[in-house]
């Protein structure tokens, strides 16, 4: 089992887009852990208590800053009149947001994440024990403990 893990955070400013045009500030944390090397969590806080998470691929940040990316719930790409910002869009039954914000301050941090662990070495990254106790944690003791 691993014993060290880095935690990167971000704190940056989103705008989220209207059909009218107007934008509408929002603050974005964004949060990468070595201990699972692959993703990248951004949270907004929507009210005093609430908060709506979002959980992607670091290859999709990497990829949108340079051209439109992702099929899924989550698609990034460089705006079409603003080369400076990032576009995201999150779909799910419960609605869509699309929001921009700096892509140079996404670049950083990616570089940051990729300084802690580079591309192509997630695989040694990641605590494969850990991830399953957490999943066989979750499960009723009799479905995995046959005693």
């Amino acid at each position: 089992m691993r014993n060290s893990h880095t935690v990167i955070h971000l704190r940056t400013a989103f705008e989220i887009v209207s059909d009218d045009t107007s934008t509408t500030p929002v603050e974005g944390n964004l949060t990468y852990d070595s201990r699972d090397p692959y993703a990248l969590r951004v949270s907004f806080r929507t009210d005093i208590s609430t908060t709506i998470d979002w959980l992607f691929a670091r290859d999709l940040l990497r990829d949108g800053l340079t051209a439109p990316a992702g099929t899924g719930d989550v698609r990034i790409e460089p705006t079409s009149d603003n080369l400076d910002q990032l576009r995201f869009e999150f779909s799910s039954p419960c609605g869509y947001a699309a929001l921009v914000t700096c892509a140079n301050t996404l670049e950083n941090f990616l570089y940051r994440t990729l300084e802690a662990v580079p591309e192509g070495a997630e695989y040694s990254a990641f605590d494969f024990e850990l991830a399953l106790s957490e999943l066989l944690d979750g499960l009723p003791r009799g479905l995995w403990n046959r005693e």
